[in-house]
């Protein structure tokens, strides 16, 4: 694969959902936000644990990662973060799963 931008859009990932592509789909948001709300096919994994379950991410480093947050701020903290420890596929989801609430599913609850 090509170097990929730090950043893909909620259209390219729900693209990439619906072709069933080989990605890793990661929420970096707390338990309590996922509680609230998430994205199918997304598997959690809270920034605050990252660096002590890296080693559970292992399994996906030569994989697309996409992960998302909030609003994007976290997940391309992340994003940049897992670039660094050899994950050169990793991508934040731009905008979070506020923008994909107004965007892809509107049925999916807003949170400040």
């Amino acid at each position: 694969m090509s170097e990929l931008g730090l950043e893909i859009s909620v259209t390219e990932t729900k693209e990439l959902l619906d072709s069933g592509a080989d990605f890793y789909f990661m929420d970096c948001r707390e338990q309590s936000e996922w509680d609230y709300v998430h994205i199918e096919g997304a598997e959690l994994l809270p920034m605050s644990e990252i660096q002590q379950r890296l080693s559970e991410l292992e399994p996906q480093k030569q994989r697309h990662i996409v992960i998302h947050c909030h609003h994007g701020g976290r997940s391309l903290q992340v994003a940049q973060w897992l670039r660094q420890q050899g994950f050169a596929e990793a991508q934040s989801m731009a905008g979070g799963i506020d923008v994909w609430s107004q965007e892809i599913d509107g049925s999916k609850p807003r949170y400040q």
